[in-house]
């Protein structure tokens, strides 16, 4: 259930590194990362269930709202330590745009750095974001970076994905993240469909 939720937050985002806006508008509720927490729940049963043939598809929607509340409140979520307040936004065509909260200084700190690295001088807990778009169809995802931004900054896709590796890096997969390369979606999850607002998982 915990690889589920996590690997739900990665593919409604595109990654934990994602989003801000309108959402700020309406307060989030626990309530509401409840519901998310039990629509995982079902897409787990039903990824784990024999397949009967044919299968008629499943879609569950869920709201950028809804799942902001789940990375907010749920105990399902778990973040790498320094990066905190993930947000989410939907836009149409599959677009993502996300914003979150990154201690720099571990980053920094991890390898000797030439003064020409730009991570060289940043330093505390800055802002990032990002806006990409979701291609999730056939079983398979792949996410489409269009900018990204350190405190408002736009840097370019190999400083985001510094970031993106050293944040997701596990000891099941030590080169973490590479958002360039396609990821399989979890629980027999065949694609997910994106308008704005709204994703729904299809399976």
């Amino acid at each position: 259930m915990r690889r589920i939720a996590t690997g739900a937050a990665v593919v409604c985002a595109g990654l934990w590194l994602m989003t801000a806006s309108p959402f700020a508008r309406q307060e989030l509720t626990k309530a509401e990362a409840s519901d998310v927490e039990q629509k995982l729940l079902m897409i787990l049963a039903r990824g784990n269930a024999p397949l009967p043939a044919p299968r008629t598809p499943v879609r569950t929607p869920f709201t950028d709202h809804e799942i902001n509340a789940f990375l907010k409140f749920s105990e399902l979520v778990h973040l790498p330590a320094g990066v905190t307040n993930p947000r989410l936004t939907i836009a149409d065509g599959g677009q993502l745009e996300g914003h979150a909260l990154v201690d720099l200084d571990a980053v920094r700190k991890s390898k000797e750095r030439g003064m020409l690295d730009p991570l060289a001088y940043v330093s505390g807990t800055v802002e990032v974001g990002a806006i990409g778009t979701l291609h999730a169809v056939n079983g398979q995802g792949t996410f489409s970076l269009q900018s990204a931004t350190l405190g408002g900054v736009s840097i370019p896709k190999t400083l985001l994905q510094e970031l993106v590796t050293y944040y997701s890096r596990t000891p099941d997969s030590p080169a973490g993240f590479d958002l360039d390369k396609p990821f399989a979606l979890p629980a027999a999850i065949q694609a997910v469909e994106t308008r704005r607002g709204t994703a729904t998982v299809v399976q």
